[in-house]
């Protein structure tokens, strides 16, 4: 079961990640046609080339349409394609200045009770999202650009979401059954310390 988690989180956040460096590539050239745009606009740029400049506007050099929208939509699902992986691998950020002084069996319980609580709370994001996105699909809601049905994006950051969800209930048995026999299921290492 473990293996079947980890591959579905490693999965999710590699396609967060290809997201969010596609998201990274449309804002440089989006912004990049912004320059280019304004400088072609300019005085010095419709003297340094001329005609050449009003051809190049022509062709429509200049920002991406819709690039925030695109943006907006793509990092809610990039945020919650890495939820998973960060559940299952333990990687949230930990302050241990009281923690550490206690025994196994006390830590032990402090992460079960820490990962049902976190297991509930991404139950009730999923939730919410699926209202939410419930709701965009029943009023037809759309970008203001782009035209395109705000329920696409709540349809994609909840199938991260629900993932996230199931990882979280995955996590919290596991720490549960850890701290009721006693025995290490998944080494709780991995966090970021502070």
């Amino acid at each position: 079961m473990h293996r079947l988690m980890n591959g579905l989180a490693r999965y999710m956040a590699l396609l967060g990640g290809f997201v969010l460096l596609a998201l990274i590539v449309l804002t440089c050239v989006s912004v990049l046609g912004r320059g280019i745009n304004t400088f072609l606009h300019s005085d010095l740029g419709a003297g340094l080339l001329g005609g050449m400049a009003r051809t190049l506007l022509d062709t429509g050099v200049g920002p991406i349409l819709g690039d925030f929208e695109l943006v907006e939509a793509g990092v809610a699902f990039a945020i919650f394609a890495f939820i998973p992986f960060c559940q299952i691998t333990n990687g949230h950020a930990t302050v241990d200045i009281f923690t550490s002084k206690l025994g196994v069996s006390a830590n032990r319980f402090i992460q079960m009770v820490v990962e049902i609580v976190f297991a509930v709370v991404l139950i009730l994001i999923a939730e919410r999202l699926y209202d939410g996105m419930m709701s965009k699909m029943r009023y037809g809601e759309t970008t203001f650009l782009l035209q395109f049905p705000i329920w696409w994006a709540y349809a994609v950051s909840l199938s991260a979401a629900v993932l996230a969800a199931l990882v979280g209930v995955y996590m919290a048995v596991v720490r549960t059954a850890e701290f009721f026999t006693g025995r290490m299921i998944i080494a709780p290492a991995g966090g970021a310390d502070h």
